[in-house]
């Protein structure tokens, strides 16, 4: 059985912001991501995590992105990786690894590119980290030939990728919210298949979103998604509510950026502006 939420089902589950909390109650989560020629890529998903709650938010890029990230972002806490070609290096594992501690959630994928080094990177965190981790992008790519990492974790990960992705990861005959139960259940995970009415299932709670519009079909829509969905985790949701949560807030900002500019030209930085007038 799959249930669909509403507004004010979303409004029940977010977390309560308390008068007297600081910064720390509301998640500290690490977003490892961007590559040359992606810089926007980890710039919306950071975006996407601090409008959307994040108390504080880590993003690790390649070293030689970081001068143009560290302008875009003025909110997160940006700082420099070791690189291989524009594209993480698997030394920058011993500055991840001090870090790891500390977070309460991990978003790898967005703009981040397939070589050795980011799948050495990938494949350390979902092994070292005891938390949830979220792979989008080329973090499901990445994976895609070992998934024998996924079904071994202990702890949740979520995988958001688009058909495509999905493709590289799912070879069963079944469609949509069957295919994603049936694919979760296998790797152990829980998956959001984006696309007209986005599915999100565990193996056993399935959802159907049915917020979201064509206008939102643009490169970084995406990667907002996943930077919602790594704050509502971060700022202590469970998994599953914070992927139902974080799909439906992220169509509703597109259905409302459609009503107010229309679907031609939207952007996702049109999304992450509006997505605090739902949170209220």
């Amino acid at each position: 059985m799959s249930v669909t939420l509403d507004h004010n089902d979303v409004l029940k589950l977010l977390p309560d912001r308390n008068a007297d909390s600081h910064k720390g109650d509301y998640g500290r989560i690490l977003l490892l991501c961007g590559s040359i020629g992606y810089t926007g890529a980890a710039a919306l998903a950071a975006m996407g995590a601090l409008r959307s709650g994040a108390g504080l938010v880590y993003v690790g890029v390649p070293e030689s992105i970081y001068a143009i990230e560290a302008v875009k972002l003025t909110e997160a806490i940006v700082f420099p990786l070791p690189d291989d070609n524009g594209m993480l290096s698997e030394k920058s594992i011993d500055k991840i690894s001090s870090l790891l501690p500390k977070m309460n959630a991990v978003l790898i994928g967005p703009g981040l590119g397939c070589c050795p080094g980011t799948i050495a990177v990938t494949k350390y965190v979902l092994s070292a980290f005891k938390n949830t981790v979220i792979l989008d992008a080329d973090g499901i790519n990445v994976i895609a030939q070992h998934k024998d990492v996924l079904r071994s974790r202990t702890s949740t990960t979520i995988l958001t990728p688009h058909p495509g992705e999905f493709s590289r990861l799912y070879s069963g005959d079944k469609t949509g919210i069957f295919a994603a139960d049936e694919l979760s259940a296998d790797l152990g995970v829980i998956t959001v298949l984006k696309g007209h009415e986005t599915v999100i299932a565990d193996g056993t709670t399935s959802y159907i979103n049915k917020t979201g519009n064509p206008g939102m079909a643009v490169g970084g829509s995406g990667d907002v998604l996943a930077g919602i969905i790594t704050s509502l985790v971060g700022q202590g949701m469970s998994p599953i509510d914070a992927c139902a949560c974080g799909v439906w807030l992220h169509g509703a900002a597109g259905d409302l950026c459609a009503e107010n500019i229309g679907q031609y030209g939207m952007l996702p930085t049109d999304i992450i502006n509006v997505l605090p007038r739902l949170m209220k």
